[in-house]
């Protein structure tokens, strides 16, 4: 396994210090309003449930303006007030993020791929794609030791954290330079901090064609990930996590796997 020079071991780091939803993006200037309710949106990333006050304090605007736009939002049922008067996030916005989650192309191809892999390993196995300086997991099939890991755990992780998004980031320029314009946050003790490591790291993956990691995001556990890519930029990949003692001796029968699974995505994407 990869294994990342660190100075002090950091093994709880706030999550809204690092990642916990999809970053804010800049481009060209849009309706205020629209960008408004977006951010109000965001703001449910991190936490549940909010009130008025939260959303105001948190955006930097007049309550009266939360109010607005949380009414409005509720009106059109991306957001749900509860009986003590605080916001959710509403199931209208969860109805969309299914029909995005299932006409996803790579998905649709990579599915029934990753299921097979799945229960010959007997990992938890992921479907991952890059997003700004980040990897976001498409699909994820658990098995009980990645479930007792993850709980909960959202499907948006740095790069820099996960063998996936190192597996991606070495045939993928674009990732590689936006995680390097983004820097390198700490998680757990594997965390890579450096961009020297950063760079040693992607030198290796691109050398042997797969990426592992200890504690990278979580602490006693290991992934594996090899690239899914079409006319040699990665576009996704596909990797196995669990517990270390677990992973780490399953490297020589895993890899084969993981890369005729990757082979196999590219080619039906690509036919």
């Amino acid at each position: 396994m990869t294994t990342i020079p660190h100075e002090t071991p950091t093994e709880s780091v706030s999550d809204s210090a690092w990642c916990t939803s999809t970053p804010r993006r800049g481009g060209a200037a849009g309706l205020r309003s629209v960008g408004t309710a977006l951010d109000v949106l965001e703001c449910f990333a991190v936490d549940s449930t909010l009130g008025v006050s939260d959303v105001a304090r948190r955006l930097g605007v007049a309550k009266s303006t939360a109010h607005r736009v949380l009414t409005t939002l509720a009106g059109r049922g991306f957001v749900e007030q509860d009986a003590s008067g605080s916001y959710r996030l509403g199931l209208h916005l969860y109805e969309l993020g299914m029909l995005s989650h299932a006409r996803n192309g790579l998905r649709h191809v990579a599915l029934p791929t990753i299921r097979a892999v799945a229960e010959q390993t007997g990992h938890t196995v992921n479907l991952g794609v890059p997003d700004g300086a980040d990897v976001v997991f498409l699909e994820r099939i658990e098995s009980m030791d990645g479930v007792r890991i993850l709980g909960h755990f959202g499907r948006r992780l740095p790069a820099h954290c996960v063998s996936s998004g190192l597996a991606i980031a070495a045939f993928n320029p674009t990732l590689e330079y936006e995680r390097r314009e983004a820097g390198f946050p700490p998680k757990a003790r594997g965390t890579i901090r450096r961009v020297e490591d950063w760079d040693r790291t992607l030198a290796e993956v691109r050398r042997r064609g797969y990426a592992a990691l200890s504690s990278g995001s979580f602490a006693d556990a290991s992934s594996l990930a090899v690239p899914i890519r079409v006319q040699g930029v990665a576009i996704g990949s596909i990797s196995v996590f669990g517990p270390t003692p677990l992973i780490e001796p399953d490297v020589r029968r895993a890899v084969p796997l993981l890369t005729a699974a990757a082979n196999r995505i590219a080619k039906q994407y690509t036919s």
